[in-house]
């Protein structure tokens, strides 16, 4: 039986309109237990309840014309204000918008928002929390993105059927930078991006395979000889397949 932590580290509230596709994968692995242990915790919503026709209709024409249906902006509207209001604390202020990256910051998952990387991660992790939404049709109404502050982010430059698989993407990645998550926390340091370069390649055993050997370097047991070697490794990686990256990383390092 594992152990319950007290107060969660990190919560996530998902706005959806197919909350049986959750947990999914967040459910197993080391995700799945920093769940059961309450290192966060996962508050899922059904958008439709917030229908006030006996139809529960959330979606509508999009005005002007054009293919496909919107979101109604009433409807999630309304969503989201409950379900900000549902997690205030007494220690909280009245809830801000997500655009600046508040306590509990509103973030619809969106092709057109900002890129997310590892960074973004980091500022998430670094929060009490997130309420996500989850899009559906052909977008959401303008009009509620405006008047809740909300956050686009995208995974990047494709097209989801809707925002779930992108949601549990952005918690997964978040969640397994929480203290108590993984259980040797340095090997996040090393991991890609986290120093602004792809990481470098990985060996284990056999000592041969296929006719092709470890490198010598790691088996010389030099360690300064070895983090050097896999410097460049990362610095090589970067620049042929992350040229991107490698810029960034040049004038970063200017």
């Amino acid at each position: 039986m594992m152990a319950q932590v007290s107060t969660p580290l990190w919560q996530a509230q998902i706005l959806t309109l197919f909350p049986e596709m959750f947990p999914g994968p967040l459910g197993v692995s080391l995700a799945g237990k920093a769940l059961e242990k309450g290192i966060w915790t996962m508050d899922v919503v059904q958008i439709r309840d917030y229908a006030t026709d006996k139809h529960r209709n959330v979606d509508d024409t999009p005005a002007g014309g054009g293919p496909g249906m919107v979101m109604r902006a009433d409807v999630l509207g309304a969503a989201i204000d409950d379900v900000v209001a549902r997690r205030q604390t007494p220690d909280q202020d009245a809830p801000s918008g997500g655009g600046e990256l508040a306590d509990f910051p509103v973030v619809y998952l969106s092709p057109r928002g900002k890129r997310l990387d590892q960074a973004l991660i980091r500022e998430f992790a670094a929060k009490k929390g997130i309420t996500l939404i989850c899009g559906r049709f052909e977008g959401v109404d303008e009009r509620v993105l405006e008047g809740r502050n909300v956050m686009e982010v995208s995974l990047g430059d494709f097209i989801l059927s809707g925002g779930e698989v992108a949601a549990m993407a952005l918690m997964d990645a978040v969640v397994r930078t929480l203290p108590g998550v993984i259980g040797q926390p340095e090997t996040l340091d090393e991991e890609s991006f986290e120093s602004g370069l792809l990481e470098y390649p990985h060996y284990t055993r056999p000592k041969v395979w296929e006719g092709r050997e470890i490198p010598d370097v790691l088996q010389s047991g030099h360690h300064g000889k070895i983090k050097d070697w896999r410097l460049e490794q990362s610095k090589k990686l970067t620049e042929e397949r992350r040229p991107d990256l490698w810029e960034k990383y040049l004038r970063d390092q200017e």
